[in-house]
């Protein structure tokens, strides 16, 4: 089950791989500044995923007019997520959580996905800039996409 609204959202910090390096990313940092989505997703390579990240990454400018940043997290590593970004051209920051512990702290562990191993769930998560979650959701499963409207509507509010 996800975490619930109302919730005080885990802290993080996750790793993303730029033309500079590996760098962290700290939830925290956004705390008192912008709102905070953050897209649970199964795996780099595979269509529902490839297809959520590249129309995320066409509309992110929808969510920075709401006042968000948006990350996606999975359990691929970053220097993997680097090259599905760039192979699909997915713009949004990519955040590794190779070990599951940010996905087992939300509580969208997907166990056994496709018999491969433990990922993510679909998931998404709206956190205002108070560090509250505004609005959470698991899919029913990994080939059905987030009600983004919502999201939106919770990011709006």
């Amino acid at each position: 089950m996800p975490l619930a609204i109302g919730t005080k959202a885990p802290d993080f910090t996750l790793k993303t791989k730029t033309a500079d390096g590996l760098k962290d990313v700290k939830l925290s940092d956004n705390f008192g500044k912008k709102q905070t989505v953050l897209l649970f997703y199964p795996l780099a390579f595979t269509g529902v995923c490839t297809q959520e990240m590249c129309d995320m990454s066409a509309g992110l400018d929808q969510y920075a007019g709401l006042g968000a940043e948006v990350y996606g997290i999975s359990v691929d590593s970053p220097f993997a997520n680097e090259a599905w970004a760039k192979q699909n051209k997915i713009s949004l920051t990519l955040l590794s959580d190779l070990n599951k512990e940010v996905t087992k702290a939300y509580g969208v562990l997907f166990p056994m996905l496709a018999g491969v191993g433990d990922t993510a769930a679909r998931a998404a998560f709206v956190i205002g800039k108070d560090g509250v979650i505004k609005y959470a959701e698991q899919t029913p499963t990994p080939k059905d996409l987030p009600n983004f409207a919502a999201v939106k509507a919770a990011l709006a509010k």
